[in-house]
């Protein structure tokens, strides 16, 4: 067994949704969920199918983010991965919608930060071990820390 890592590649702006499915279902199920969820949201969606033609099956609605997702789905090549891109949203306005759908078996990560999937490949195939999402702490915040915190919560209109 090799393990490898593999970087997102997308701009710094960008949102994405790393996760594990099971069944080919996920990228109609994904693609009604988003535009459910998120009015105005521009996303694309891509699965890496484990059986049958072990093909990348893709969906969205921007060709941007569409690109994004079957590029980096494809770099990642572990079955049954979904990587849903996203411009207009964040992770948050459409994480609850994604893990309620039934095949979806568990969410790696959700994040705009500079993302490294860990990867193990053997003879038959590859899959995710984990994630290196973003930096590693620099330290604990101050009472400037957490104001800057607050004020941004507020300034996304998460809280009051």
């Amino acid at each position: 067994m090799e393990f490898l890592s593999v970087s997102i590649e997308k701009p710094s702006d960008i949102n994405f949704i790393l996760g594990q499915s099971h069944f080919i279902k996920t990228v109609e199920d994904i693609h009604e969920a988003a535009v459910g969820s998120v009015p105005g949201i521009k996303f694309g969606v891509a699965f890496c199918e484990a059986s049958g033609d072990c093909l990348i099956r893709y969906s969205g609605n921007d060709a941007e983010m569409i690109e994004l997702s079957k590029k980096n789905a494809s770099s990642i090549g572990a079955g049954h991965s979904f990587i849903i891109f996203m411009r207009d949203a964040f992770p948050i306005n459409l994480l609850n919608a994604i893990r309620l759908i039934p095949e979806v078996c568990g969410i790696f990560c959700a994040t705009a930060n500079q993302v490294d999937v860990i990867i193990a490949e053997n003879s038959r195939g590859r899959g995710i071990v984990g994630v290196i999402d973003g930096e590693k702490p620099a330290g604990i915040e101050d009472e400037k820390g957490k104001n800057w915190r607050h004020e941004l919560l507020r300034k996304f209109g998460y809280k009051l």
